[in-house]
């Protein structure tokens, strides 16, 4: 036995030696739909100052907690910068936490399917993961979800990989109801009809959690936030520790929240339609796309992981999911089986219809 297979035995964590790491298919393509990033680009403001950055910026450390940036936060949420904690991207907040709410043992539970970190997660802090199925019509099953009384509820709305959002009364009903904090991830909440962010105002065991890395096109920068009652997330800054956004992210942050809330809009709004007009484009091939409110399109399809793949080999990257708990007709049907397919400009999207349909026919 080597010293480092000693080593491992000795002292990995006997929890973490079946986790693998996070790995979808990043082979290059000419055109990659699988991320569900802004595929119009950064904000002006933003990339202005990333050209601006200075030594000073990155020889020295950040904002312990980042101030700023939570006042500008703050101001596009409408809420009090007290209520603002940043993070490493929406998972640092989400991982936070989780870590934060819930003891070693205790339970997390989450609707089945939605992000797939979430049971990582709950398994880097030593929790039990509960996976309720979305029902028919891909809703959350609320009194299954209160049943299990866990210490945390994770909800996503709307949801990856579905685009469905959840209904208010729901979201309701489980904050009357559950005994620990429920917390809900808007990272494409831009892209839907609303927030539920003003519950926070009736519930303090209510977390919003958010990004910038979707509509704000800032995924390389690594910006996330959550908003709840100021005393919720003085738990989780705890937890999530200090300088964990960088100088540079938080000035491009800052400058897009103040100066470019119009150019995000603009691409939420060429999003939104090309959303329904690829949604179309699905149905006259007979691909019936549950209907989204994010920035992608979730297409219950067979053999999604070989069309994937043959796309990909013709320069087009979607996002395949195989085995899917088969919570509605469509998914029975496909077993498990779907495309996520991000919504981008239209001189994207063509392409990727054509490779779809070409892939279809090679996998049929």
């Amino acid at each position: 036995m080597t010293e480092n297979a000693t080593y491992e035995t000795l002292r990995s964590r006997p929890s973490y030696r079946d986790i693998e790491l996070y790995a979808p298919n990043r082979t290059p393509a000419t055109i990659d739909l699988s991320d569900n990033t802004n595929r119009w680009g950064v904000p002006p403001a933003a990339l202005r100052e990333l050209r601006r950055a200075s030594e000073t910026s990155m020889s020295r450390y950040p904002d312990l907690y980042g101030a700023s940036l939570k006042r500008a936060l703050a101001a596009y949420v409408g809420v009090e910068p007290g209520m603002i904690v940043t993070g490493c991207g929406s998972d640092d907040v989400l991982d936070s936490a989780i870590r934060a709410f819930a003891e070693p043992g205790e339970l997390i539970a989450t609707p089945d399917p939605s992000f797939p970190m979430i049971p990582l997660f709950a398994r880097m802090n030593g929790l039990e993961c509960a996976r309720v199925s979305l029902d028919p019509s891909y809703s959350v099953d609320a009194e299954s979800l209160i049943a299990l009384d866990p210490s945390v509820i994770y909800l996503c709305s709307p949801n990856n990989p579905t685009g469905t959002t959840i209904p208010r009364s729901t979201i309701e009903c489980l904050l009357a109801r559950a005994r620990g904090v429920v917390i809900v991830d808007e990272a494409y909440v831009e892209f839907s009809d609303g927030s539920i962010v003003d519950l926070i105002e009736r519930s303090s065991k209510l977390l919003v959690v958010r990004t910038m890395s979707k509509a704000f096109g800032l995924a390389g920068l690594r910006v996330g936030y959550a908003v709840g009652d100021p005393a919720l997330v003085a738990e989780v800054e705890k937890s999530r520790g200090p300088y964990k956004l960088s100088a540079i992210a938080e000035r491009a942050a800052i400058a897009a929240l103040t100066e470019d809330l119009g150019w995000v809009r603009e691409c939420v709004a060429l999003t939104v339609a090309n959303r329904e007009a690829l949604t179309a484009e699905l149905a006259a091939r007979a691909i019936d796309a549950v209907p989204s409110s994010s920035n992608f399109v979730f297409a219950p399809i067979a053999n999604a992981s070989a069309i994937a793949t043959r796309m990909r080999e013709l320069g087009v990257a979607v996002r395949a999911f195989d085995h899917l708990r088969a919570t509605s007709a469509a998914l029975e049907r496909t077993g498990g089986s779907a495309l996520r397919i991000s919504v981008g400009p239209w001189r994207e999207i063509l392409p990727t219809l054509a490779a779809l349909d070409e892939a279809r026919t090679g996998c049929a």
